[in-house]
């Protein structure tokens, strides 16, 4: 099994999961880039998953249906139109000889779903390195949730966000709390990674712990003093 992970726009990760010569992509917001990996690496596409509406997530879609018209794509109802199947909590279904689960982990958007995969987390936007979200639902008390629900997962879980925040989620932390020595010392490799152009990801759930402070805030009003200080930094 081998995860890669494809760039896309600025900063996104279009994640790809390869199986022998089958593949299943995650998000596709852009598709040149997904034909472009299948092709290069002779991979035949099994599915898509989405893990919610944005147009980032989804926007390469259509395009690579008109050449995969066979495909499965997975998603929450919010993708309604772009998916030929719609799952929710609790819902599992088999693709690559692996049983994915299905979470619900709404906040970022209303529908927003994750996927876990053995002890592979595929979370959109519901969760960065060292951060998460923003909340467009205003639903704050669901993103806390979503988050209490991904701190009560195995620590040695591999997760899969959507975008390459980690260094700016790592400066503002550092911010806040400059004497914390695993987050200072963590933004100084994370910034080697990145002046290499490396990616920073995955994570694992047990280093969230460790360094994600909206994986630390103890209630709700924590969280959203910590959201609403992380939108002004």
């Amino acid at each position: 099994m081998i995860i890669h992970p494809i760039k896309a726009f600025s900063d996104n990760y279009i994640w790809c999961i390869q199986e022998e010569t089958e593949a299943v992509v995650v998000d596709p917001g852009e598709a040149g880039v997904v034909l472009d990996y299948l092709e290069k690496k002779q991979l035949r596409l099994a599915a898509i998953l989405l893990t919610h509406m944005h147009e980032d997530h989804t926007g390469g879609v259509r395009e690579i249906l008109e050449s995969h018209p066979e495909i499965l794509v997975y998603g929450p109802e919010e993708t309604i139109g772009m998916v030929n199947r719609i799952v929710k909590e609790e819902d599992t279904f088999d693709l690559l000889g692996q049983t994915f689960q299905v979470y619900e982990t709404g906040g970022h958007t209303h529908g927003h779903i994750s996927f876990l995969m053995g002890n592979h987390l595929f979370c959109g936007d519901a969760m960065f390195s060292a951060g998460c979200g923003r909340v467009f639902t205003g639903d704050y008390e669901a993103q806390y949730e979503t988050l209490q629900k991904f701190k009560r997962l195995d620590d040695t879980i591999h997760v899969y966000p959507g975008h390459e925040y980690t260094e700016t989620n790592l400066r503002f932390a550092y911010n806040l709390y400059p004497e914390n020595k695993i987050i200072s010392k963590s933004l100084e490799e994370i910034k080697g990674l990145r002046a290499k152009g490396q990616p920073t990801l995955p994570t694992t759930i047990g280093r969230e712990k460790d360094i994600n402070l909206f994986l630390q805030a103890e209630t709700v009003k924590d969280f959203v003093e910590l959201r609403t200080a992380r939108d002004d930094f």
